[in-house]
């Protein structure tokens, strides 16, 4: 049995977005219930050469509505980054989940072999559907989905890996 680039990279996308959000709500709750300016929050990172929580949250949308759309032969959508509160970052969720719902999975199918042409770094890549997926967007999707849900477990956030990885 074969595993399609829709069901490898859509699906995986939009249930970790879903759990991310969820993450964001226990954030919010945390900070409204100890009263912490939520800006504390957002502004946090693990070490002082890493991004804060909103640049992880920011860049593991990029990545998932940017996969999602060069495996379709398509250009993403651009957001600007000017998310300041937990809502924010939820609603650029939200508008990421509802662009890569526009995506069907006949434009992303058969980009296995598809030569995905992209900037890295100030670099031009080329790589091929499938290496894309596997070794640059989903690792890099994981590496800030995880970074935003370890700032706001090492801040004290009661989450889990249940949080995380969600129902299944």
């Amino acid at each position: 049995m074969t595993i399609s680039m829709y069901q490898a990279s859509v699906p995986v996308f939009l249930k970790t977005l879903a759990n991310l959000a969820e993450i964001l709500d226990k954030g919010a709750a945390f900070a409204a219930a100890r009263k912490i300016d939520p800006a504390v929050l957002l502004g946090y990172r693990l070490a002082p050469d890493m991004l804060n929580l909103t640049r992880q949250v920011q860049i593991a949308s990029d990545h998932a509505k940017r996969c999602a759309a060069r495996l379709a032969g398509v250009e993403p959508p651009v957001f600007e980054d000017n998310e300041a509160s937990f809502a924010d970052l939820k609603a650029r969720i939200a508008k990421t989940v509802a662009y890569i719902d526009t995506l069907a999975p006949a434009q992303i199918d058969g980009s296995e072999t598809r030569a995905i042409i992209f900037k890295a770094g100030g670099i031009e890549q080329s790589l091929t559907g499938q290496t894309y997926l596997l070794h640059n967007a989903l690792p890099n999707f994981f590496f800030h989905t995880t970074t935003a849900y370890a700032i706001l477990r090492h801040c004290g956030v009661d989450i889990g890996k249940k949080d995380f990885l969600g129902q299944i």
